[in-house]
């Protein structure tokens, strides 16, 4: 007989390190998204339920059908304080995948958020409250809890590829997932980034208004003729 278990629920993730956590979650995820190829951010349809909202921390990744949360129930269960719970919900916004109790029972768990390609309710106790939820809309109809998911899978999540233990970043501006493997790399390019932004805000403040990379793009771009000037 075969011992190999079919579960649709892994236990075992390899996460970020809590130290590297920390150091992302220092910069925007515009920062990290531009230094990572402006690639594995999520639709823009998911974003925060208030403005001030900010998460970040390790994938617990869930696969549902659309409008049923069972396999979010069976992510509470594992996921670990620190981590961030990642939905595929299809982005139907038909019906809320979670709402206050779940947002509350994560909280009291230490789970650092909810990042849901789907709809959520009690949107008013949710955005007043400390605990980030980033959605793809709001519905007060509620799910079903009867149809099989899966928990800590490789997923899609708003044309986003995201894998368990991977970090994720949300801002006001929205999510992107950086592979946990590549986050040393991009923390440390996003600091140089900053740091060049950061002079030139202050190059443009003390006058220096015309980007000088303009011309030469202009011109490779057919826009400007050798020799031609703005």
């Amino acid at each position: 007989m075969s011992t190999t278990s079919n579960s649709s629920i892994n236990r075992r993730v390899e996460r970020v390190s809590p130290e590297l956590v920390e150091a992302a979650a220092r910069f925007q995820a515009a920062i990290l998204a531009d230094v990572a190829g402006r690639r594995g951010t999520l639709n823009g349809r998911v974003k925060p339920l208030a403005p001030t909202m900010k998460v970040a921390g390790p994938a617990v990744t869930v696969e549902v059908r659309p409008g049923d949360n069972l396999a979010i129930h069976a992510a509470l269960a594992v996921a670990k304080p620190g981590d961030v719970i990642v939905v595929d919900g299809k982005g139907d916004v038909s019906c809320a995948l979670i709402g206050e109790i779940m947002a509350t029972q994560a909280h009291a768990t230490g789970i650092a958020g909810f990042v849901i390609d789907a709809a959520v309710r009690d949107s008013h106790e949710l955005a007043q409250g400390e605990f980030p939820v980033f959605s793809a809309g709001l519905n007060p109809c509620g799910p079903t809890k009867s149809v099989a998911g899966r928990v800590n899978i490789p997923i899609s999540a708003a044309g986003a590829s995201v894998n368990p233990g991977d970090l994720i970043v949300g801002d006001a501006d929205g999510v992107v997932v950086i592979p946990k493997d590549d986050v040393a790399r991009i923390v440390e390019l996003a600091q140089k980034k900053l740091d060049a932004e950061t002079a030139r805000i202050a190059a443009i403040r003390n006058g220096d208004t015309r980007a000088g990379w303009l011309e030469k793009e202009l011109r490779a771009a057919g826009m400007l003729a050798e020799g031609e000037v703005l």
